[in-house]
């Protein structure tokens, strides 16, 4: 029977920071977060990026423990990257809607359906899906990998339909498309933004490639996490209509403080601009996976292979 998190012991909430800071130390442990992770977990952090710095800090690292405050995949992705060492998820149930849109054995066949195409995967997929792949890709490269693959072979291109698409587009390559797309990107509402953008003239709009194509219509500037980052510190601009998940106004705000930063809505209005998988992480979660060392993440040697050398690629084409 799973035990309760308040029935464990745990210390004062306001001890939890410097407690997590002790056992990091104690544990020659690194912490990874994502930028869509609460406030304080990202302050917490060694390393804090997107998908593609966090893998880049797990390839480098040379921490006995890497405790990944994030989502599944991403603590996948360390792991194979370090298969030597362990990998620790405050929460294991910290899903991602694209990952499990896309289920091995159904890409598998997806594959062999388009024998002789090339196939590229977002990393937000499972290790089992990367070692299915020729390369991964994440929304920062995805269009340097794309554009420096063999131009006389099809692409495959999954999980997400969208920022398939916008590759696409950017490249003006042909992609067939897996069809998945992010829970929080998809909902954002064309409708809602273009009201938003009547309240606030001098706002501007920046969107994620994860989203639908008539919500980038409206964008302008579209970019990876990082990148809209980036933007938010050098733009002349004073106000921002944000659309990708909430999380990442924290480090917005520090990059550029005094800016307005407005989340995109959804078509009803809905806070749908917040991950539910990324916010399965707490303070709480992290202190007890760094004290206990669990919940680790453990995959299949074959799979760790088939993952890393997808990833290696990525590497290769995506610098």
């Amino acid at each position: 029977m799973a035990v309760a998190l308040q029935e464990l012991e745990l210390p004062p909430a306001s001890e939890l920071p410097a407690e997590i800071r002790r056992l990091k130390k104690a544990r020659n442990a690194v912490l990874l977060a994502h930028y869509y992770q609460e406030s304080e977990i990202q302050d917490l952090a060694d390393h804090l990026g997107d998908s593609l710095q966090l893998a880049q800090a797990a390839a480098r690292t040379d921490a006995d423990v890497i405790a990944f405050a994030g989502v599944h995949f991403m603590a996948e992705t360390a792991k194979v990257l370090n298969p030597g060492r362990i990998v620790v998820l405050p929460d294991l149930d910290a899903g991602c809607s694209l990952d499990e849109s896309c289920p091995a054995p159904a890409f598998r066949a997806w594959r062999e359906r388009h024998s002789g195409f090339s196939a590229v995967s977002y990393i937000n997929c499972s290790a089992e899906v990367k070692a299915l792949s020729d390369v991964i890709c994440t929304s920062s490269n995805a269009e340097r990998v794309v554009g420096k693959l063999p131009k006389d072979r099809g692409i495959l291109f999954a999980p997400d339909r969208h920022l398939g698409a916008w590759v696409a587009r950017r490249t003006g390559r042909e992609l067939t498309l897996w069809p998945g797309s992010c829970i929080v990107h998809e909902r954002f509402s064309e409708r809602e933004i273009v009201k938003l953008k009547v309240r606030h003239p001098e706002a501007e709009v920046i969107a994620h490639p994860e989203c639908d194509e008539a919500v980038l219509s409206h964008a302008d500037f579209i970019g990876s996490t990082t990148a809209l980052l980036k933007r938010v510190a050098a733009s002349p601009a004073r106000a921002f209509i944000v659309a990708t998940e909430k999380g990442i106004f924290h480090e917005m705000q520090r990059l550029a403080p005094g800016k307005e930063l407005i989340g995109a809505p959804g078509n009803d209005g809905c806070a749908c601009n917040i991950c539910p998988h990324m916010k399965r992480n707490t303070l709480e979660k992290l202190y007890l996976c760094l004290r206990d060392l669990s919940p680790r993440i453990e995959l299949q040697p074959e799979v760790m292979v088939g993952a890393r050398r997808a990833l290696d690629k990525m590497f290769e084409l995506g610098a």
